[in-house]
């Protein structure tokens, strides 16, 4: 299992995020509301500006505050890694 640094110290487990968006779109915004209703919303920006939501294969939804680049960006180098190690 390879954990992915999403900002401040926080991690996810790479096997188990299925997207990474940006939380500006409508549907978005409603896919955030409803999660939050159903206790399925980790908030991890720590009071600042969601910039990325992470979609997970069980449901929840994981608010970053980094952009959702910088979070694509590091799960290539882990991929990358990863790779290099086998």
């Amino acid at each position: 299992m390879k954990l992915i640094n999403i900002g401040f110290g926080n991690m996810v487990a790479s096997g188990r995020v299925i997207a990474v968006v940006s939380p500006e779109s409508a549907p978005i915004k409603r896919i955030i509301r409803e999660a939050e209703d159903k206790g399925m919303m980790i908030n991890a920006t720590y009071g600042r500006r969601t910039r990325a939501v992470l979609v997970t294969d069980s449901g929840h939804i994981i608010l970053s505050a980094l952009q959702p680049e910088t979070v694509s960006h590091r799960f290539e180098e882990t991929e990358e890694l990863q790779e290099n190690y086998e």
